[in-house]
């Protein structure tokens, strides 16, 4: 007897079976294909945007009381090195260092984090940064830091501090230097505030030794401490520490850098929005250059800042 075919709207179990078959292929080609995707990202935010992309960022800073020979004058700055990370940007820090060397700037601003915990002895990675920047100072170019947290964080402040200064870097630890510019008396003051998540940070006393009308650029490292300085105090700030986001996936912000540190993500890059610090005072916060927890950038390429200072 010959058998009947299922109707359309009732398949046997051979449709299904085919169905099911489909359905696997699917799942499988999507799957290969958001695996290829991640592979490409994560190739991509390793070995490509922190090694090879440098952002060149340029701003002007309007001065108040800024004399007439800082007028137009170049500072540079870029920040958190992380020297000691597994797998870290000495390339990178390398080809900051020659850009900066070669564009003979005013003066070169270093807000923080040197450092990071790894394998080799402290002594070993302060040496590491101060060969890093050794050009710098080597080429005349004025040069000023502040800690970071890491760097208080593997206990090499003090080690740190006198490398940078016997090659030239003055480190400022909640104080503030005149830079001579070529008019007569300081052109400028350089006023460094310490990290505040190690409990560093002392705004008020940073200040004391500038002249109430004297005009200063602000350098931090946790954008976070902004919010602290007097009403006009920092015409000018520029700070690091949030490495723009590091992992500055759009919709995912949680796996950013950022979503380390809540209470940055107010600003965590570029200028801080209007309202957040008192009158008066203005703040960049720029993406350093290395890494923390992983050896990643994604939407947040190492950055060279230079301010373009202006009398107000």
């Amino acid at each position: 007897m010959a058998h009947l075919a299922a109707p359309e709207d009732e398949p046997g179990p051979g449709r299904r079976g085919h169905r099911h078959r489909r359905l696997r292929r699917f799942r499988t080609r999507l799957a290969a294909v958001v695996v290829t995707l991640g592979l490409l990202v994560t190739g991509y935010g390793v070995a490509i945007e922190p090694r090879l992309i440098l952002d060149e960022e340029r701003i002007q800073a309007r001065i108040p009381g800024l004399g007439p020979d800082w007028n137009g004058a170049e500072v540079l700055v870029f920040s958190d090195l992380q020297v000691g990370m597994w797998w870290d940007n000495t390339g990178m820090i390398e080809r900051v260092v020659d850009r900066a060397v070669a564009a003979e700037p005013d003066a070169v601003l270093l807000p923080g984090d040197f450092l990071y915990r790894g394998e080799a002895s402290v002594q070993e990675r302060v040496q590491d940064a101060a060969r890093l920047l050794e050009p710098l100072t080597a080429a005349g170019i004025p040069v000023y830091a502040v800690m970071g947290n890491h760097d208080h964080a593997v206990g090499a402040v003090e080690e740190l501090t006198t490398a940078l200064e016997e090659q030239g870097i003055q480190v400022l630890a909640n104080e503030a230097v005149p830079v001579l510019g070529s008019g007569p008396g300081p052109g400028l003051f350089v006023v460094g505030v310490g990290p505040s998540s190690v409990g560093g940070a002392e705004p008020a006393e940073a200040f004391d030794e500038v002249p109430e009308a004297a005009p200063r650029l602000v350098m931090m490292h946790h954008p976070t401490t902004f919010p602290e300085l007097a009403a006009g105090a920092a015409p000018m700030a520029v700070a690091g520490h949030t490495h723009c986001g590091q992992i500055a996936l759009p919709l995912l912000s949680s796996w950013a850098h950022l979503g380390l540190t809540k209470e940055e993500e107010i600003v965590a890059d570029g200028f801080a929005p209007a309202g957040y610090g008192a009158e008066g005072n203005a703040m960049y916060v720029t993406c350093g250059i290395g890494f923390s927890l992983l050896p990643v950038r994604i939407n947040a390429p190492p950055q060279l800042l230079t301010v373009e200072l202006h009398p107000a």
